[in-house]
């Protein structure tokens, strides 16, 4: 049985109750979180405040910086472990959950060294004054981690809040927590001092929103569905309290008849089965030249045929899906594409040692979704992707923005005006060009427009969200 990690101790939750933890890949429990309640967050961010106030907010940032590092080289002798613990958890199979891992500890590695190098300006001003501006931390951030990927979402953000010098209270996804309950552990044994880093686990409806509307929060970070983000943000607005947003999206992927195929392939399909399509930025919408259309189909039906589902530890295409929820949810967006009579291409095999209590789907393309069918407009989170054709550049570019959403878009096309062009009329946080995420780089600021939220995560810009500007103004003639 798994307990809360508040002030670097292990601790029951005050309710007595618990929650079973579900392997994916078969559906059966095989451990136990706390339920967490408004009482056990209280306590939680009562012991970051005294951190804060104590140590933390004292700790020269080079010092704040070796412990992150000391965290990171953690995390990446224990990275085997890690992935493990995710692989049975999320149902991810081997290769990702181990990614999972090393990203994690890249992220607290690249923190690590901007912990000292947020820096402050000094504005010319009227004579006899001297201006300048510092960057200060908020104090106490609260975090409500998703269960897609629960290490690099924790690391995109606690390790910025950290390095910004703030102290964490982070809320995980009940379906996903085991992970980051170690690294907790993990923190406490390179000698984060209690109360930086601590972790209550529990319901959304419960723990989530006690943190959203605790007034000792003085910052919230959320990834997760644009329905909850909204009430999240409201709660916050109550005491006016900053939040950062990431709230998934309909990503498209555009390819144009000049675009190398060889390249844009593997990435179109890699992009929609990650994590079994469970990824915010899954480019599930290829929008393809009228002139490719058909080869370019048969080449991505031969693709989807070829790939398997099975239980994470096969290490296969796709894992399960992370619960039987999810599971139903992908199959409604199939049923209801199959009524509109919208053509299935091709799809993939869910391996006959797949047990049947498992949450499995085999990866789908279908082709001809007409744009405002909910498969071209909402996010199925699962591993579905959307084919329709466009005649020009012009009309690319209004299906691509034809969405609630702003997350992510990839551009496949050898003209250099046009990618430009492209990258410049497309609504969307981030645009990639002849590639789809690049490579996952934590350096590169991350985040969305629209419904898909506001603030950004990742890279050095991540910190100017966990900060607040302070400007000072010395008169001295």
């Amino acid at each position: 049985m798994q307990l809360h990690h508040i002030a670097n101790a292990d601790v029951a939750s005050s309710s007595g109750r618990t929650i079973a933890v579900l392997d994916p890949s078969d559906g059966q429990p095989f451990d136990e979180i706390q339920r967490g309640t408004p009482e056990d967050i209280d306590a939680a961010v009562h012991a970051a405040r005294q951190c804060f106030d104590s140590v933390w907010s004292r700790m020269a940032p080079v010092e704040r910086g070796r412990l992150l590092q000391r965290l990171s080289q953690k995390i990446s002798e224990h990275a085997e472990e890690l992935a493990a613990i995710e692989q049975r958890d999320c149902g991810k199979p081997t290769r990702q959950a181990r990614a999972d891992a090393l990203a994690l500890a890249r992220y607290f590695e690249f923190y690590a060294g901007a912990c000292d190098k947020l820096h402050g300006e000094t504005i010319p001003y009227t004579d006899g004054f001297s201006v300048l501006t510092w960057r200060e931390p908020h104090g106490v951030t609260g975090h409500i981690v998703p269960w897609n990927y629960p290490m690099q979402i924790f690391g995109r953000c606690v390790g910025a809040a950290l390095a910004a010098g703030n102290v964490c209270v982070v809320k995980p996804a009940e379906d996903a927590c085991l992970s980051l309950l170690r690294v907790a552990q993990l923190a406490t044994e390179v000698g984060f001092p209690a109360g930086a880093l601590n972790i209550v686990t529990g319901y959304g409806h419960e723990v989530g929103d006690a943190l959203a509307r605790h007034p000792g929060i003085q910052h919230i970070s959320f990834t997760g569905s644009p329905k909850i983000g909204t009430l999240i943000q409201q709660a916050a607005a109550e005491r006016h309290c900053p939040v950062t947003l990431e709230l998934g999206g309909k990503s498209p992927q555009i390819v144009f008849a000049d675009a190398d195929l060889d390249a844009a392939v593997p990435a179109i399909v890699g992009a929609i089965i990650q994590n079994a399509g469970q990824t915010c930025s899954a480019g599930s919408r290829v929008l393809i030249d009228a002139m490719i259309y058909e080869p370019l189909l048969e080449r991505l039906g031969r693709a989807f045929e070829a790939l398997r589902v099975g239980p994470a530890a096969m290490d296969l295409d796709l894992g399960p899906l992370i619960r039987q929820s999810q599971q139903q949810r992908v199959w409604d967006f199939l049923s209801d594409a199959q009524v509109a009579g919208i053509p299935l291409v091709a799809q993939g095999t869910v391996v006959d040692e797949a047990p049947e209590t498992g949450f499995y789907q085999a990866p789908a393309l279908l082709r001809d979704v007409p744009p405002q069918h909910r498969l071209a407009q909402k996010e199925v989170f699962g591993p579905v992707l959307a084919a329709m054709p466009f005649d020009d550049e012009e009309q690319a570019v209004q299906l691509a923005n034809g969405t609630r959403y702003g997350l992510v878009a990839g551009v496949w096309t050898r003209d250099g005006a046009r990618q430009l062009r492209m990258a410049r009329r497309l609504a969307s946080g981030q645009v990639f060009i002849n590639n789809y995420g690049a490579a996952g780089g934590v350096e590169l600021p991350f985040g969305g427009v629209k419904s898909s939220g506001h603030g950004r995560e990742k890279g050095f810009e991540a910190l100017y969200g966990f900060t607040t500007l302070k400007t000072v103004a010395i008169r001295h003639g």
